[in-house]
């Protein structure tokens, strides 16, 4: 019988996942592989996790190096997240000659390179499938699927708290802060959900995605990143009326004519006709380009246990074959051949605008407001200013495509009008999904 043994680092939420799948369809892996997958270790500092994952307690340890130690271990699945432990445990299985799936998206954004070529030199397989969008398997679909393919763009809703409080702050007219209460009521927000809210979870899975989507390194501090913490209601219903929908997007753009790409995280409006438009609540889809296949949408369940689960089980079975089957090479070879395109200052980026400014309600403002605008070569397509009774009034404008260097500079110098009284709010806007 083709058994293959995993040590499970890691039994939180995710982990207990793994373990209740494993328990409940590895026959049917069995049956679809000839692949029996044995869970031989589980670690966790909690051991109280042992009754609930319900394990023997003979092959649960609060020691990982029984683990790593352990010669009849084939695959390492590390689920413990954070970037300095979870970096060690890895590359301590890599130099035991182990294979590793992990869920860790910051430990890989951040720390990927070294990782990978740790892989590479010792023949070591990587699997991180589960790393980007939970049970949506779109690391492979650009692995694989797509691979004969020049990826050009990238459009992601690949943060499911964020997707799920713009949801609910336009169905329910809810604000920022009550819609996150809720989404943590609801267990789709962390207690401390600044990864989440800040765009840095998405930011993470970004530089995964256009890394092998561009088959080039893409380092993590060059994107930039925006999260959602500063949109009101009254943006919600502004660019709703407007025709619009905001969602938190991963974009990555790769421009054939300079060779350069960009990758950047922003609140971003899209038509409602757009069909990510239509992903709502806990949801994440990922929209890619490809030169071959044209627009693809893969949507599903961006996060959950299980969701989570189903990917690294994946990988398990994708690594158990290649065991199985006696292959001599296990590495991407993405490890060792890469383009090195460069990526574009964010600056130099372009796009449409939304731009809101609090003033003050008298004659004169708005032709400040655009005189500045147009000085700074931002040409306006629409503006709306609706009456409001109170001392601060709202101006809603919409721009044509704008560098973003002047918009920046276009607003610093509006910021210091003493007609306007409030902090500007400044979206980019995305027509062509």
């Amino acid at each position: 019988m083709n058994i293959i043994n995993v040590g499970l680092i890691g039994a939180g939420t995710v982990g207990q996942g793994v373990a209740q799948l494993v328990r409940k369809n590895s026959n049917i892996i069995f049956e679809k592989t000839g692949v029996r997958i044995n869970l031989q270790k589980v670690c966790d500092l909690d051991q109280r996790r042992q009754q609930v994952l319900n394990v023997d307690k003979n092959i649960f340890t609060k020691n990982a190096n029984d683990i790593l130690n352990d010669p009849a271990i084939h695959i390492i699945v590390e689920l413990i997240g954070g970037t300095s432990q979870a970096r060690e445990y890895i590359l301590e299985a890599i130099k035991k000659g182990k294979h590793v799936v992990t869920a860790n998206k910051a430990l890989l954004s951040q720390k990927g390179d070294e990782i990978f070529q740790a892989a590479y030199k010792r023949n070591i397989f990587i699997g991180f499938e589960a790393s980007v969008a939970g049970g949506v398997p779109i690391i492979k679909v650009i692995r694989e699927s797509l691979i004969a393919n020049k990826i050009k763009n990238i459009f992601g809703i690949v943060n499911g708290t964020t997707n799920f409080i713009l949801t609910k702050m336009e169905e329910n007219a809810l604000e920022f802060s009550d819609a996150l209460k809720l989404a943590q009521h609801l267990g789709f927000a962390e207690a401390n959900p600044v990864f989440d809210i800040k765009g840095i979870d998405a930011a993470h899975k970004l530089q995964i995605l256009a890394s092998f989507a561009f088959n080039t390194p893409v380092e993590f501090k060059k994107i930039y990143y925006e999260g959602i913490d500063r949109i009101d209601l009254a943006d919600i219903v502004y660019i709703s009326d407007l025709g619009y929908r905001l969602k938190l997007l991963a974009i990555a753009k790769f421009d054939k004519a300079s060779r350069t790409y960009e990758c950047h995280v922003n609140p971003t409006l899209i038509h409602r006709s757009s069909p990510l438009a239509a992903i709502k609540n806990e949801y994440n889809a990922i929209l890619i380009d490809g030169d071959a296949t044209g627009s693809q949408i893969f949507y599903g369940k961006g996060a959950g246990a299980l969701p989570t689960a189903s990917a690294i089980l994946a990988d398990i079975v994708e690594i158990s074959k290649k065991i199985i089957n006696n292959e001599s090479k296990f590495y991407d070879r993405f490890y060792s051949h890469q383009s090195h395109i460069k990526m574009k200052d964010y600056r130099d980026t372009k796009s449409r605008y939304y731009l809101r400014f609090g003033t003050i309600d008298k004659p004169g403002v708005l032709a400040k407001v655009s005189g500045i605008l147009g000085k700074n070569n931002i040409s306006l397509c629409s503006v709306l200013q609706k009456e409001t009774g109170q001392k601060v009034v709202p101006i809603v404008m919409l721009t044509h495509e704008s560098k973003e260097a002047d918009i920046q500079d276009a607003i610093k110098a509006i910021q210091k009008l003493d007609v306007v009284k409030e902090k500007p709010k400044v979206l980019r806007i995305e027509d062509t999904i």
